[in-house]
């Protein structure tokens, strides 16, 4: 079995002391420049790595991050983990990326498990837990950083920051541009009952249509999972006890397109019949027919602006309680020019 090559070793190999070895290894500035260069080129002769668990038992960290998405295979959170673990990469941090399946006993284990590891941080996407739940499970990680998800009690602790889109606005925009082009009878695709992105959204909607005099039904409104089979079983049976609706707008473009789905096996025509638009701009909103209007989000930013948040708090650098909104931008397209 291969010898791993201790400090122990560089030191003995150079002919200088442990201590000598950790100030070369921490650019402590009591060594001389011809010993630094000495062990350097010891350490570089031997191979030498420094252990993550010796460093962490001096620094009080692990240099790790956890990252909870609750669906990998979702190609918007695809995007926000590349935006995050580009930044973590850059600082020399490792991530633990962890999926939850959009389940809520599992997105509690999952931060036990972290809590475990001895993260040193935690960016949580788009949770999935009560108030209650999610502020006991943080509450035990050093620091945390939400996306998509307020909370109360983040204004109060000061280890937990925001970074969110505007989704009151982007809900608005995309049921404003629904209502412009003549629809007045516009159902909502809401995503999970759970999602707080949703609820933003639905808000937006109302907003828009209240403000055209037009009192939604709580029939045009249904909840669905956040997959195209959710969007497609969903927008069937909304379409199917509603035939009134002209027009549909969609929690993310996922469901969109299951709304497309949908809309072929009824023998209804995008856009004459019914009007679709979806949200993100993921890349396969563009790809599909007709290709979708939807509202572009930027998702690598919100991987990237939660990610360094994030290690400004583990640095002791950020302002107490810090929340960023990034806005939404509408692309029109065919399923609803």
């Amino acid at each position: 079995m291969t010898h791993r090559v201790r400090m122990a070793d560089v030191a003995r190999q150079a002919g200088v002391s442990l201590m000598t070895v950790s100030r070369v290894l921490n650019n402590k500035d009591d060594v001389s420049a011809e010993t630094r260069e000495h062990v350097q080129a010891t350490i570089k002769q031997l191979g030498y790595r420094p252990s993550d668990v010796a460093r962490g038992l001096v620094t009080k960290r692990t240099g790790a991050i956890g990252l909870v998405v609750p669906d990998v295979s979702n190609p918007y959170f695809s995007e926000v983990v590349r935006g995050a673990e580009h930044v973590a990469y850059a600082r020399n941090y490792s991530v633990l990326l962890c999926n939850t399946e959009e389940d809520t006993r599992r997105e509690l284990a999952v931060l036990q498990s972290l809590e475990e590891k001895c993260v040193d941080g935690v960016v949580m996407c788009s949770s999935r837990l009560a108030e209650d739940e999610l502020e006991e499970a943080i509450s035990r990680h050093p620091v945390a950083v939400l996306v998509n998800r307020r909370l109360e009690f983040a204004d109060e602790r000061g280890g937990v920051g925001v970074v969110m889109l505007d989704d009151v606005a982007g809900g608005q925009m995309a049921t404003q541009h629904l209502l412009n082009s003549g629809h007045r009878v516009v159902g909502f695709l809401a995503g999970p009952p759970t999602s707080h992105s949703g609820h933003g959204r639905m808000e937006g909607y109302r907003m828009a249509m209240t403000a055209a005099g037009i009192l939604p039904s709580s029939r045009w409104i249904k909840h669905c999972a956040p997959t195209v089979e959710g969007g497609r079983v969903s927008a069937s049976e909304l379409l199917g006890d509603n035939p009134e609706l002209t027009a549909l707008f969609c929690f993310n473009d996922l469901v969109a397109i299951g709304a497309l789905q949908a809309c072929i096996d009824l023998g209804l025509a995008v856009p004459d019949n019914v009007a679709i638009v979806g949200f993100d701009d993921i890349p396969l909103a563009a790809l599909v027919t007709p290709a979708l209007t939807t509202c572009r989000t930027s998702r690598y930013e919100l991987g990237t602006q939660a990610m360094e948040l994030l290690l400004e708090r583990i640095g002791g650098h950020a302002e107490e309680c810090k929340e960023i909104v990034l806005p939404t931008e509408l692309i029109v397209r065919n399923s609803a020019p």
